[in-house]
């Protein structure tokens, strides 16, 4: 109880305050994308979903993963800014998050292995950081509110995992894309005349859902356009739907999964 006490503390600690918080990590500059999109564009199908049986057989492309990611462990040389410092903490998350599943594949959720977000045990900048560290104290403090639909927790709730990787010069059009096909997938995001009924992590960073990030000036940019009219009204009422963790697989792993009683109090 004193663990899960002491986690829940850190995990709000990390919501009221990572978006201000200093980044940890410098990521090195010049890590080559394209293997990394290559192995999207191979497993990742158009709803986000992957085919991690198949990945997984195929040690070729297991190695090609895992190298990928080591590659962010390297020191010495110059540190990625801007832009490129942006899409490369991106893609660092989301190949974790898919290199991690396929270290402990078959599972029905994310949520079934040990302490997936919490835990540091990811070398990126020759620091050891976790999942949270990645998305609360560097990618947040660097675009807020945009963050939400580009990172990707493996779960059928998630925002859909893009099938190609972030890069400096299609950052701005990606961060589009995924916003617009996460609002425009009704099982994801949901909208009628009298009320919209969205995804939970538009509550849980209600936060990050202000000034310029506004919750009514997001549905507005990337909702379904056949919406607009009634959302630019602001005459609605906001509801959030049931989060479901089962994992994003393109087979039955996860699809009828459901959180344990022990699973949804830690």
């Amino acid at each position: 109880m004193k663990t899960f006490l002491f986690r829940l503390c850190v995990v709000l600690a990390a919501l009221v305050s990572g978006a201000n918080a200093a980044p940890t990590v410098n990521v090195p500059a010049g890590i080559d994308p394209a293997p990394y999109d290559a192995l999207l564009r191979t497993y990742v199908d158009g709803q986000g979903l992957v085919d991690y049986s198949a990945w997984k057989a195929n040690a070729a492309d297991m190695r090609a993963l895992a190298d990928y990611v080591a590659a962010f462990g390297k020191t010495g040389g110059a540190s990625a800014r801007g832009d490129e410092e942006v899409a490369a903490l991106i893609n660092a998350y989301n190949a974790i998050t898919i290199l991690w599943i396929l270290q402990n594949y078959p599972t029905e959720s994310i949520r079934e292995l040990d302490d997936s977000w919490g835990e540091a045990r990811w070398n990126v900048g020759g620091k050891t950081v976790s999942l949270d560290d990645i998305e609360h104290k560097n990618l947040r403090p660097l675009i807020g509110w945009k963050v939400h639909a580009l990172v990707v927790c493996a779960a059928r709730s998630c925002p859909p995992l893009l099938n190609k990787a972030y890069t400096a010069e299609n950052l701005a059009s990606l961060t589009e894309e995924a916003y617009r096909l996460w609002l425009g997938r009704e099982d994801l995001n949901q909208f009628d005349a009298g009320a919209v009924r969205l995804s939970n992590i538009f509550k849980w960073y209600a936060d990050d859902f202000k000034g310029e990030g506004e919750l009514a000036r997001v549905l507005e940019a990337y909702a379904p356009e056949r919406h607009l009219g009634f959302l630019k009204r602001r005459a609605y009422e906001v509801k959030y739907l049931d989060y479901h963790w089962g994992l994003n697989d393109q087979g039955e792993r996860g699809r009828d999964y459901r959180l344990s009683l022990f699973r949804r109090l830690f």
